[in-house]
């Protein structure tokens, strides 16, 4: 198998991968010279045979063995709720709740406010399968009121799968709007928006988390919805109705025991299954009724769905259920995923099925209590066998909320549905299925001895083992009138079934035959010349047309795919023209899709197609012809330097197409086959029907009719997870052919010549029937020779990180194996080995062009036990038949890469040559001579012969030892005196021993060197070995661990004048003058320079200056400064690192605007647009503002913003800027132990890492006369001008600004982080300066320590979270390795400023000042210069800097300086020539934390950097000061003067008329925390009231972030005030006051003190407008005007859910800082000092004495006279009855006694 053949669809595309050596370079072929071939159509690939498939007769293998679905995932959900807006309620108290499956989260409750401040994190960890996770339903719900009573009540939900999420670019959404909307209340339209960040990572994922941009940009709500692209944010509901019709083949579920029991009692025999339906869609669940006792269910039954449309939720999951009273179980399940039955295009349609059967697959159709692959049933892994079908259909219908019929609940109900016509979903038709096995081998030693025989099932026919449940539709194929009886298949002795014409029915099973043995480890059967067949008739509707479609479009893409691969071959083989095949595999592709449109069209009026099988047409039609299209447009565009981006937009194509290929709605089901070891099922494979599916037509063929295929079986279920998957259960080679019983004609056609069939003897005048067995009669003797050379980056199975492995190849039944190699991942075998008297069967020249595939599969020997499997690949021999001549091209055929893999990863590559010989009739006298090597000589193993062996050269190695860090213990021992043993090829060298690792972990000797013969061909280079021994006593070595260097290419040395240098100064003299900015007060756009490396020319680069200053000037954050000027004084480091940060903004979105600008314009030619990195600098031509990160601007009225020095921020490590800092010290990770067996191995390695080895390697051919330097060091070969390796003190000084986005330690979902920092043995925790309940924590802390390399290597900035019982727990940590920042020429020690300051926010930290940096560079890079000049001018080699010369220290005066020229010379370092690189810029990095237990996964970011310093220079100066900006106090006055139409809420009891009794309430940080209410106006008729009441609220504002800090217990139960941050928001509201009960609420506004807009100068001009229509409102900032009043709108939603206008308010603000509030002291209310005058309200002044009297007065007389006059009499009559009952037994008694 060729590598590129036979990668998985899966399998990501831009791994790094060996390459495939071919025959020659294509270029030297005379074939293009003369009227050979057009170059575009040869594929590269296919000069060598030995990939290509000539005769078609053989379908290529899949290597991967293990399945990737099912097996569980680390997955990590995190979602944080910013903010919600427009809540719709009154005065409500919302809280809001993060439920993903049944885990549930809440926010906390924020009281009476529509627009709550959360900020809140939240994170859920799951470890499931991908598809378990991905049909997960995340809800965001907000909820009102609720408390520990109550559950309080739903105000509306947002629901999402978290596929969706996961399907996102960077798999999040970030701060996006969420829209709710209620589930019982689909009328009711939008109940508000939650903002938030919705991310979800797998293991070894890494996200990309934006920078936390400015609020403002995402207050367009509308514009930032949380909706996947091209989703429309008007989303409307729709039913969804998914009718469920009957099923069919169902397997017999004898569930219970009882029904057997009463079998045997009554003798009924009953259908032992009750199927039911079940479906979840959207978190939503919906049932048919259950059919009972019935294998052929009809339910007839609708479920219906309510769910807004595009639905978020991208997969319905339909489960056929078997009812039980003890627990149902699931029969099958089948997911319908809505992107593939839909169309969002604008000639799209909506989600449509059928009327269509869908199949349904998984556990073996056996029925046992205890079924061991249930989950499969439940959808989980690829199902084993075919389990039922079931008629459904799907339509959508889009609801009109308007309409009175619409039902508001969006719960799942059922309804009954008429009966479906039998034609409805196409015509019965018979189908035939033949196949036939020509091999069976490697079957697996554990299975045993005993018979083994295979089995072929489609659907329910051919299942012999379990018993056969024939459906109805076979009794009605001969146009019977539907006549109901069931046939019973009559079982024959042999198994077979008579059909009615006296055909067989079916053949489903090959005989019984016992394995021979052909090794240790596998079995063969001995299918010699007889080749048993299986042949199976079966009803299915006919839907080929679907099947045929989709075989094209298949077709297409793999043809695409391997055209693609060759093109990958080539670039990476480094042969010429890859653009050429790039333009022939796109010709192909037009060529394909113009077929496709030919064909696709072909029979319209076939019966059962369904609506969507008329809209998929339509839109494969026009996809496939859009795809040929641009394939055409592309063709000509194809240039060399333009070949990557072309392939990765064809990459997309086939994505494409793979998406179109996929047809939702099923036809015929897949073909299983089984093998069954004396009556047990052992293994399996399942072939897609559409891949054997027969077309008269050749492209709609499927790709494996009619041709052998090699399959390997696979163990069922979980138990083929993991290693034990990884063995072979049986090759098997077989040829299978499915078409309509009709075509059967040529359905032997495709097999292997030579053979007579045999079949089963029947009476005469039977007609023909397919054969039972073949017979070959003509058979082929082969020699096979194997030329094994070598492996590399093999797995390591053997505890000491390394192994001992050998190869065994199989080829048809023989099998032999190379010898072991102990201790190497990289072994050189050398050896050929040869297969004699390879029979194979069938004609000679068939065999030349397809022979069988050889199988290699790699093993680790052990001295106890079996050998354990390393990895596996397929191999094509070159074949030569007897009368060819043994020569070129062909032969001797070429060594060439194979990729290993180990289940479904790359477990390394080999290296090796494959050739099949034709013994003719003298035998082996024929054959080309075996010529070895004649120096080898190794007893009876052969060598790999000369012609093939590569060409060897003379190289000479030298590599660098610097030192060893970070060692673990070995065996519990610490290593104590370790040595580095390389080797390469048989030779080697080894370090000098270090004595004592702890004291000084370096080397002694720097450089040493080994000669060594290596191939002419660099991609052959073999790997070389690093080990790592430590020497114990008595003279014993331990294996500390090791490292092999795959590829040496990037450490050959190729002497400099090869490379063309662009500033080649030999030849011309040329100057190049860089003009800097003479004025440094304003920021400037460089001018574009393109410069020729030829052309003699003094550039000038200077801008104009035009000031701009009529434009608006946009103010920044951080910045207090009014309009124009800046305040030096104002700025710290905060005001600098905020407008980087912003800068790093706008340079991102400006990324996003060119990447989709280029992906709108295909034709221009990407690369010249792509490859302005905004590093490069003014004379690589682009612009850039002095050393800032600035790209194109495409707004060409960009608002001029004040000048800031900036700092680069890198939103990733600083490692991954440089290279990781190896540009001369590399290092090397030690590896010990065994290779992890995860899914991906690469996460388990880190923990294999046992220490690091430092050094270089370069390598050179001894040929080379080397131009030596005058100065060259003969002991240091290559490496001049390293530093030396000696102990080194350093003062490091670690600057911590904040960390994002932690991972929640505690169990309210927050964390009080604080920082930790190990370097060597120091350790510093920050115990005490632990930052409360906080997940964004902003530290500003630098930590100083004194260290020494090489011992102190690695710096760890961990962040701990702070507990108050109990030790602290590790949130995350981060390692950085400073000793290659220290000794980089990248100079990482501290980065330079973008400009040069002695004093205030940018003064120059490094203690060396930069003309001493460059004085110290230009020496070290041997380079003239630096001479400065008068003009401010520099000249260094060659070029002229030009900048500025003067300089203000803190007095203002001005000093004559020329650091600002050196400056500018080592910002634009990389330049120069030979000895430039890029200086680090002052910067700040941002690292992920990451958890030991929780590999791959962050935990968080955190921002910091890092200054080193020597200790043998000038002490730096005092540490940056960064501590984070203490909020400045403010206060805010509010006068209440007057309200004006406030709404009138009471009717007055008393006289009846409209009142309120107004007051209003205000608050700013919270409600609880500072509200302040005025007095009441009693009585207001009109609306008015009036107050002059003053509301005084103190508080404490960053400016920098637009934020009040408020700091206040959480709960009674905290132990510590945490602090806050929230938005500045004055809230005020207007209420009416009621005695007894509560006060009734009527309107409230809400200012953003940043941006409100400006109040009406009268009531009159005071409108609603004002709220509703803010953005367009002219608005002001409190902090900027200080003092403003005027009026504003209070407003409250109606009934209908609308913004009305409640009252108005007018009010006066007045903002001053803490110190002018302390100076002018007010009163609240109208109190001392400076008190406000009473209001000037009605004579109401008596009204609470009078209003007794008045009231008492219009009560009685006007309004409730006759009430009166009645209640009145009643009492007077009750008084009398009362004083009758009292007086009545007295009078009784005086009475009786006579009294």
């Amino acid at each position: 198998m060729k590598r590129s053949k036979h990668r998985g669809h899966k399998e990501d595309r831009n791994g790094d991968e060996p390459a495939i050596l071919e025959t020659e370079n294509l270029d030297r072929q005379g074939m293009f010279m003369g009227g050979g071939q057009d170059l575009d159509t040869i594929s590269v690939a296919s000069v060598t045979a030995v990939t290509t498939n000539v005769s078609n007769k053989r379908s290529k293998p899949d290597i991967k063995m293990e399945p990737s679905s099912g097996r569980p995932v680390d997955y990590q959900v995190s979602v944080t709720v910013i903010e919600a807006r427009q809540l719709i309620g009154l005065n409500m108290d919302p809280m809001v709740c993060v439920e993903i499956g049944e885990d549930k989260k809440y926010t906390s409750m924020k009281e009476s406010t529509n627009c709550p401040y959360y900020n809140e994190y939240f994170v859920f960890d799951f470890h499931v399968p991908p598809d378990v996770m991905f049909d997960k339903i995340l809800k965001v719900s907000v909820i009102h009121s609720k408390n520990l009573l109550r559950s309080g009540t739903l105000v509306g939900m947002f629901k999402l799968d978290v596929g969706t999420i996961y399907t996102q670019p960077e798999h999040q959404f970030n701060h996006k709007w969420a829209l709710l909307s209620d589930p019982d209340d689909i009328t009711a339209g939008c109940k508000g928006y939650v903002k938030c960040d919705v991310a979800v990572v797998a293991k070894g994922d890494t996200i990309k988390t934006p920078h936390k941009a400015k609020e403002s940009d995402e207050d367009d709500i509308e514009g930032n919805l949380l909706l996947p692209e091209g989703v429309p944010a008007e989303r409307q509901w729709a039913r969804y109705y998914l009718k469920i019709y009957r099923a069919e083949g169902l397997p017999r579920m004898n569930t219970s025991i009882m029904a057997n029991v009463k079998k045997a009692f009554i003798g009924e025999n009953k259908d032992l299954v009750d199927p039911y339906v079940q479906v979840l869609f959207a978190g939503q669940k919906g049932k048919t009724s259950v059919q009972k006792s019935c294998y052929e269910p009809i339910w007839n039954e609708q479920i219906v769905f309510t769910e807004m449309f595009p639905p978020l939720c991208k997969r319905i999951k339909i489960q056929l259920r078997d009812s039980d009273k003890v627990n149902d179980v699931a029969i099958g399940t089948h997911f319908l995923d809505l992107r593939k039955i839909s169309n969002d295009g604008d000639k799209g349609f909506l989600p449509t099925l059928g009327p269509a059967w869908v199949n349904m697959y998984g556990s073996t159709r056996t029925y046992s209590l205890m079924d061991e692959y249930q989950e499969l049933n439940e959808g989980l892994g690829e199902g084993v066998s075919f389990r039922a079908r079931l008629l459904i259909s799907l339509g959508v219908e889009i609801l009109d909320p308007s309409s009175p019929e619409v039902a508001s609940s969006t719960d799942a109900q059922v309804e009954g549905v008429p009966n479906i016509s039998e034609t409805a979903t196409g015509k019965v038709e018979e189908f035939f299925l033949f196949g036939s096995f020509l091999e069976a081998t490697m079957i697996d030693r554990k299975i045993g001895d005993k018979p083994i025989n295979f089995e072929v099932t489609i659907g329910y026919y051919g299942n012999e083992m379990d018993g056969i449940v024939q459906t109805k539709t076979k009794g009605k194929r001969s146009g019977g009138d539907g006549d109901e009886e069931e046939t019973e298949l009559i079982h024959n002795s042999s198994d077979e079934e008579v059909d009615d014409d006296g055909d067989l029915t079916s053949v489903a099973t090959t005989p019984p035959m016992k394995p021979v043995i052909t090794d240790r480890n596998y079995f063969h059967l001995p299918y010699f010349e007889r080749k048993p067949c299986i042949y199976i008739k079966s009803w299915w509707q006919d839907q080929r047309r679907r099947l045929y479609n989709a075989n094209i479009i298949d077709n297409i893409a793999y043809k695409l795919e391997e055209g693609l691969n060759d093109v990958q071959e080539v670039i990476k083989t480094e042969k010429s023209y890859p653009e050429r095949r790039l333009r022939g595999v796109l010709e192909e592709l037009s060529h394909g899709c113009s077929q496709f449109l030919a064909l696709a069209n072909k029979d319209q009026n076939q019966s059962g197609k369904t609506k969507l099988d008329r809209e998929r047409l339509k839109l494969c039609m026009s996809e496939v012809e859009s795809i040929g299209q641009q394939a055409k447009a592309m063709r000509s565009q194809v240039k060399k330097s333009t070949v990557r981006d072309k392939i990765k937009l064809a990459q997309n194509f086939l994505t494409k197409l793979r998406f179109l290929a996929d047809e939702p709605q099923h036809s015929v089901p897949d073909v299983f086959i089984w093998m069954i070891s004396n009556g047990k099922r052992i293994a399996y494979a399942r072939v897609p029907s559409k891949d054997i599916l027969y077309s008269t037509i050749e492209e709609e063929r499927g790709k494996e009719c009619g041709k052998v295929k090699t399959i390997f079986l696979r163990i069922p279920g979980k138990k083929g997870f993991g290693p034990a998957g990884w063995t072979v259960q049986s090759k098997i080679e077989i040829y299978l052919w499915l078409g309509l019983n009709r075509q059967r004609k040529d359905y032997l056609s495709g097999l292997p010549n030579g053979f007579e069939e045999n079949k089963l003897s029947k009476g005469p005048g039977m007609p023909c029937s397919p054969p039972i067995s073949l017979t070959y009669m003509m058979k082929q003797i082969f020699q096979l020779r194997v030329h094994m050379y070598q492996a590399r980056s093999l797995f390591a199975a053997d505890s000491t990180g390394l192994s001992d492995p050998f190869a065994r190849v199989f080829f048809s039944t023989q099998s032999q194996v190379t010898e072991v190699l102990p201790e190497t991942l990289c072994p050189t075998w050398d050896q050929l080995l040869v297969f004699e008297n390879v029979e194979l069967f069938g004609e000679a020249n068939e065999l030349r062009d397809d022979p069988p595939i050889i199988v290699i599969e790699i093993y680790d020997q052990d001295t106890v036990g079996k050998a354990d499997f390393m990895g596996r690949t397929f191999a094509k021999p070159v074949v030569k038949m007897a009368d060819e001549h043994y020569g070129p091209p062909r032969f001797p055929p070429q060594l060439e890469y194979y990729q290993i893999y180990r289940g479904n990863c790359t477990a390394g590559e080999m290296l090796a040559a494959f050739e099949l010989l034709q013994l003719g009739p003298n035998g082996k006298a024929d054959l080309p001579p075996i010529e070895g090597p004649t120096d080898i000589d190794r007893g009876p193993l052969l060598p790999v012969p000369l012609g093939i062996r590569p060409v060897l050269s003379k190289y000479r190695i030298e590599v660098l030892f610097w030192g060893l860090r970070d060692l673990k213990r070995v065996n519990l021992a610490q290593v104590d005196r370790p040595r580095v043993d390389i080797e390469c090829a048989g030779k080697g060298v080894q370090s000098a021993l270090i004595p004592n690792y702890k004291k000084n972990p370096n080397f002694s000797t720097l450089v040493k060197w080994f000669e060594v013969d290596l191939p002419e061909n660099e991609l052959l280079h073999p790997p070389l070995n690093i080990r790592v021994v430590d020497c114990r006593a008595f003279g014993r070595y331990t294996l500390v661990g090791s490292n092999a260097v795959t590829s040496l290419r990037k450490f050959i040395y190729r002497a400099t004048d090869k490379q063309a240098n662009n500033w080649s100064s030999n030849t011309t003299e040329e100057i190049i003058v860089v003009g800097m900015e003479s004025e440094p007060a304003f920021k400037k756009m460089d001018t574009v320079v393109k410069l020729d490396s030829c052309s003699d020319a003094v550039v000038k680069v200077e801008d104009d200056d035009k000031d701009g200053k009529g434009k608006k000037k946009k103010r920044k954050k951080g910045e207090e400064a009014e309009e124009e000027e800046l305040d030096e004084s104002m700025l710290d480091w905060w005001s600098k690192y905020f407008a980087s940060i912003e800068t790093l903004m706008e340079a991102l979105k400006a990324q996003e605007a060119a990447l989709s600008d280029s992906e709108d314009k295909d034709d221009v030619d990407i690369t010249d647009a792509g490859d302005i990195k905004p590093e490069d600098s003014p004379v690589k031509g682009t612009k850039r503002g002095k050393g800032k990160k600035k790209k194109m601007t495409f707004d060409p009225f960009e608002k001029k913003k004040p000048k800031l020095d900036e700092l680069k921020v890198y939103p990733k490590e600083l490692e991954s800027e440089f290279d990781n800092f190896e540009d001369w010290l590399h290092s090397f990770n030690l590896f010990r132990g065994k290779g992890g067996d995860e899914d991906d191995q690469n996460v388990t390695d880190e923990d294999r890492i046992v220490g690091k080895f430092k050094g270089s390697l370069c390598m050179y051919k001894v040929s080379d006369d080397l131009s030596r330097d005058v100065n060259f060091d003969p002991n240091m070969g290559m490496f001049q001008n390293i530093p030396h390796n000696d102990p080194i003190n350093v003062l490091v000084r670690i600057y911590v600004i904040r960390a994002t986005d932690l991972h929640p330690a505690d169990i309210n979902g927050k964390a009080d982080p604080y920082i930790a920092i190990k370097l060597g043995k120091t350790e510093i925790k920050d115990k005490e300066n632990y930052i409360s309940k906080q997940l964004n924590p902003l530290f500003g802390k630098s930590f100083d320590v004194e260290a020494t390399f090489p011992m102190d290597s690695t710096l760890t900035v961990s962040i701990y979270d702070w507990d108050l019982v109990g030790t602290d727990d590790l949130i995350g940590e981060t390692k950085l390795d400073l000793e290659n920042r220290f000794y980089s020429k990248h100079r990482a020690t501290c980065g330079i400023t973008s400009n040069y300051a002695i004093h205030g926010y940018n003064v120059w930290r490094d203690p060396l000042k930069p003309t001493h940096i460059l004085a110290k560079l230009c020496k070290e890079g041997k380079l003239d210069g630096p001479h400065y000049g008068p003009g401010g001018r520099v000249k260094v080699d060659n070029r002229v800097f030009m900048a500025q010369t003067e300089i203000e220290d803190e007095n203002g005066l001005k000093k004559q300086t020329d650091e600002h020229l050196a400056l500018t010379v080592l910002k634009h370092w990389e330049d120069m020539p030979r000895a430039g690189c890029k200086l680090t810029p002052e910067h700040v990095e941002t690292r992920p934390l990451l958890h030991p237990d929780k590999p791959g996964i962050e935990q968080g970011r955190i921002e910091m950097w890092v200054d080193m310093f020597p200790k043998d220079m000038t002490a730096p100066g005092p540490a940056l000061d960064i501590s984070p900006r203490k909020p400045k106090k403010f206060e805010l006055r509010v006068i209440i003067w007057n309200t004006d139409e406030v709404v009138l809420e009471d009717d007055d009891i008393f006289t009846g008329e409209k009142s309120s009794d107004i007051f209003v309430r205000g608050w700013l940080k919270g409600q609880q925390e500072d509200k302040q209410d005025t007095d009441v106006h009693y009585h207001s008729i009109t609306g008015e009231g009036n107050f002059n009441w003053r509301f005084v609220y103190p508080f404490d504002y960053l400016m920098a972030e637009e934020k009040i800090v408020i700091s206040k217990k959480e709960s009674m139960f905290a132990w510590d005030e945490t602090e806050y941050k929230i938005p500045a928001r004055l809230n005020l509201q207007v209420w009416d006051a009621d005695h007894f009960s509560a006060d009734d609420f009527l309107g409230a506004i809400e200012l953003d003190l940043n941006r409100f807009p400006r109040g009406a100068k009268t009531p009159k001009q005071c409108t609603i407008e004002m709220v509703t229509n803010e953005g367009e409102m002219p608005c002001v900032s409190i902090f900027k005007q200080k003092r403003i009043k005027g009026w504003w709108p209070f407003v409250a939603r109606n009934e209908d859910d609308e913004f009305e206008l409640t009252g108005k308010v007018e009010a006066e603000l007045h903002l001053l800082t803490g110190e002018e509030a302390e100076k002018s002291p007010v009163g609240e209310g109208r109190n001392e000092p400076e008190p406000l005058e009473k209001p000037n309200r009605p004579d109401i002044a008596l009204l609470w004495f009078l209003i007794p009297f008045k009231a008492a007065k219009n009560l009685v007389c006007n309004q409730y006279r006759w009430l009166t006059i009645k209640i009145v009499t009643a009492l007077l009559l009750l008084a009398i009855l009362g004083l009758f009952l009292y007086n009545m037994p007295g009078y009784m008694v005086k009475k009786m006694l006579g009294a």
